[in-house]
């Protein structure tokens, strides 16, 4: 059974930064992409980052560039998420998944459609 665990949610003054951990188990996570996407009250959820299996691409949303790094490490099955001059229109439920299909290339990291299993979610607030 697949299982993604994340944390490092909180809250953070605008301008300040957060490190989101997901913890990935029940797949081997090297194979496969992963994502980072959020949900704020009222709006969909939208994408924010993606890396590849291998670490070799990643894709960031545009009101993200500059501000995220998202990033992997294999060998302990979790995925990152560096965000830092964090905006109080951040403030939304940041959810990873992995994607369902293995040593995928190309651009699909920005699809919701090709994930299938997601966390449960952490909470980011940014205070202004």
């Amino acid at each position: 059974q697949v299982q993604l665990v994340e944390s490092g949610g909180g809250l953070v003054q605008a301008g300040g930064s957060l490190r989101l951990s997901c913890a990935a188990s029940g797949r081997t996570f090297k194979n496969y992409g992963m994502g980072w996407f959020r949900e704020a009250p009222g709006k969909e959820r939208e994408f924010v980052a993606g890396i590849n299996w291998n670490g070799d691409r990643a894709d960031y949303a545009d009101s993200m560039k500059g501000r995220v790094t998202i990033s992997r490490d294999n060998a302990k099955n979790t995925v990152y998420l560096q965000m830092n001059s964090l905006e109080p229109e951040d403030a939304a439920i940041y959810y990873c998944a992995v994607h369902g299909t293995p040593y995928l290339s190309g651009n699909y990291l920005n699809n919701p459609n090709g994930y299938d299993y997601w966390g449960q979610g952490t909470q980011v607030t940014v205070s202004s």
